[in-house]
């Protein structure tokens, strides 16, 4: 059927055609034909109340995204897993009855994997996109999978948004492309049409979505958790995990440029690191509050499109997650573990935030079409490293079956086998829900701009530009001026500024109404420089890399002085030279080459030293790649080190006369350290 046709006729009963008018609006379905009357809420016990099972739309339409593609994950495909365990810092038993919070110093195994969420497995690591990072913890008591993002919020409200969230952000159905990119005009579309989303947009546009390493971001829970102690006591809570080596990001033109110089390079970061003995760790901070401050908070805390600042509610440290060991077999760990939001333990609950209910029904669902049987437990990586007794048995590779006769319970037989335990069992916080069935998005929802701008305001100037520019580089993307249009009209709401930026990059003649909003933004939310990353640099250069560039006879007492010098610092250096193999340094020593110059190019450092001999320099400044090596740095605000016989090729570079305190001089060892301690700023961001 041609597209012109399929607008004038819809499809009925047994197959045959009915006729449509021209230009008459089709009206939304289930699979069986019922019509929708809304799609976008779940049904909810109120307003505010947990979503319902009964509701045969929202199974229907996950069921089906969650069964769409086999046997690679519809989200988060592209992903890296890694071991490690967590230690819990001091007993938290006054607000949890979760065992894993019991004792000071437990220690608790973990498999933490990070990820894209756009892109297949073979898509490169640094896409704009958000980062998932989801930790399996198998405590005494079962396992608890926190499963997260490297964001706080996400894009939409209601799971019943989520399967056409991530259909408008995939590649289009008609071409097969763009792919892990959501600068096309389908995504555009969607966010245009769904305010909501405003708050993550920013994110998603900020240096967030561009991490320098898995090492260098933070990980969040996203949604409001609550925690149990043994009297049934509940409080609120939300995870954070923050890196101990501190947050970084790269630059747009870095993350292209890296994407194609190495594809793998989030992947291959971590697993050097912990090859290399080390170990990244992060530690979990909770912020904890009553049902006072959620009643009295600005926003509803079962928004996921909401954060509580760190200002409001301080972030509590309870334990530490290290990650120490890699996989041994890439498909039997990492392809394979099975991360379910449902999977907590006892001291643990669900709020009834309506976008974590319907993700509690989906990962489930999605893991039976993935791993093909119930009995994806029975995969080592997925089994609990507790004692498990129950009656399930058989299915496709049951390779734990009950033994004996009996598979049921209750039953009266004397070795009749596992029996529940009101003691120990878990227990659901008997919240009190109530209220007429209903498709409904709470009011407490509504406002959906003003903590975009919250965020927004907390950048400084340079994280500010980098957002403008990821709008226009996006938008520029999408070929239907309306939607461009559309997005503008919603910045106004967010900042003047930043619309105005947006619109004069994207040549727009006149700035269109602001977009109609639920609720005006609110203009009083200070910032919170904790969602800045510049405002919390880590004031260390611990985990980073150097890359120096060498040629015969480079300068070699520098070169032990660097070496020294990032040994103490915590970070390493690797060399490039114009060729593979060895070169003899200026005392005559071989120095290994750890990447000929076209395949290490600059942006994969954190800053560089120049050390060439003063006889060979030429070698460097007719090397194209080399030329590029030192001038991509300078643009990229890096910091760099040379040594005199570097001035051709920095004039080569046409930088010799724009040189700055971001590029220093080497000469000695107390050059070399005075370098270094540069550096922990990461960036010369003066420069640009």
């Amino acid at each position: 059927m041609s597209d012109e046709s399929d607008q004038k006729a819809a499809r009925g009963k047994g197959g045959e055609v009915h006729q449509q008018a021209a230009g008459e609006i089709k009206v939304l379905t289930t699979q069986q034909g019922s019509p929708i009357a809304d799609d976008q809420n779940s049904l909810k016990a109120g307003a505010r109340g947990p979503t319902l099972l009964e509701d045969h739309a929202l199974r229907e339409k996950l069921f089906h995204f969650d069964h769409e593609r086999i046997p690679e994950r519809v989200v988060h495909a592209r992903g890296f897993g890694v071991h490690g365990y967590f230690e819990t810092y001091d007993s938290l038993a006054d607000i949890t009855c979760a065992d894993i919070f019991q004792r000071k110093g437990e220690i608790t195994p973990a498999f933490v994997r990070f990820s894209t969420v756009v892109g297949s497995k073979g898509s490169p690591d640094l896409a704009r996109d958000v980062r998932g990072f989801a930790v399996k913890l198998y405590t005494e008591e079962g396992n608890w999978d926190i499963v997260g993002n490297n964001i706080p919020v996400f894009f939409i409200q209601d799971a019943i948004k989520f399967p056409d969230m991530v259909h408008s952000v995939k590649e289009e159905p008609d071409r097969g492309f763009p792919q892990a990119q959501s600068a096309h005009d389908n995504f555009w579309d969607f966010i245009s049409l769904t305010p909501e989303s405003m708050h993550m947009i920013m994110w998603v546009m900020s240096d967030r979505a561009i991490p320098r390493s898995f090492r260098f971001m933070e990980g969040f829970g996203v949604h409001s958790f609550r925690m149990v102690n043994k009297e049934g006591k509940a409080v609120f809570v939300k995870f954070h995990w923050k890196p101990k080596l501190g947050l970084q990001s790269v630059l747009w033109d870095e993350a292209v440029k890296v994407n194609g110089a190495d594809p793998d390079f989030h992947r291959r970061d971590l697993w050097n690191a912990i090859i290399e003995g080390d170990f990244p760790e992060w530690e979990l901070g909770l912020q904890i509050f009553d049902d006072e401050f959620a009643e009295q908070f600005e926003f509803d805390v079962l928004d996921a499109t909401k954060i509580i600042p760190e200002e409001q509610i301080p972030i509590r440290v309870v334990g530490r997650l290290v990650l120490n060991r890699v996989v041994d077999n890439f498909f039997a760990e990492t392809e394979q573990v099975a991360f379910c939001t449902q999977n907590i333990v006892r001291g643990i609950d669900h709020s009834e935030d309506p976008l974590l209910q319907g993700r509690n029904f989906s990962y489930l669902d999605t893991q039976l079409k993935r791993l093909g049987s119930p009995n994806f437990t029975h995969i080592p990586i997925n089994a609990p490293k507790c004692p498990v007794h129950h009656f399930q048995q058989d299915g496709h590779m049951a390779i734990y079956n009950p033994k004996g006769r009996v598979n049921y319970e209750p039953n009266s037989w004397g070795d009749g086998g596992p029996r529940e335990c009101p003691e120990k069992g878990f227990i659901s916080y008997p919240q009190e829900v109530g209220g007429e069935k209903q498709r409904v998005r709470s009011e407490s929802f509504a406002d959906h701009y003003s903590q975009a701008r919250q965020f927004y305001i907390s950048q400084t100037p340079i994280e500010q530009q980098h957002i403008a520019d990821a709008l226009a580089f996006e938008l520029s993307k999408v070929k239907t001026p309306r939607i461009r249009e559309r997005i503008v009209s919603h910045l106004l709401n967010i900042d003047q500024e930043l619309a105005s930026k947006v619109a004069e990059m994207l040549a727009i003649e006149g700035l269109p109404h602001p977009a109609e909003a639920a609720l005006p933004t609110r203009y009083d939310l200070p910032p919170s420089d904790k969602l800045s990353i510049l405002k919390n640099g880590p004031q260390s250069f611990k985990g980073r890399k150097i890359g120096v560039l060498m040629s015969e006879d480079g300068n070699a007492a520098v070169l032990k002085y660097l070496e020294a010098a990032l040994q103490e610092e915590g970070a390493i250096y690797e060399v490039i030279a114009p060729h593979a193999g060895e070169l003899k340094g200026s005392d005559g020593a071989i120095i290994k080459i750890d990447e000929k110059i076209d395949g290490g190019p600059s942006v994969l450092f954190d800053a560089i030293v120049i050390l060439p001999g003063a006889e060979t320099v030429n070698m460097l400044v007719s090397n194209y790649a080399a030329v590029r090596f030192v001038s991509d740095a300078f643009n990229h605000n890096k910091f760099i080190g040379y040594v005199d016989a570097a001035q051709p090729l920095l004039n080569k570079a046409n930088i010799e006369d724009m040189l700055d305190n971001g590029c220093h001089p080497l000469n000695d060892e107390a050059s070399v350290q005075a370098f270094i301690v540069k550096c922990r700023d990461l960036r010369y961001w003066k420069r640009g």
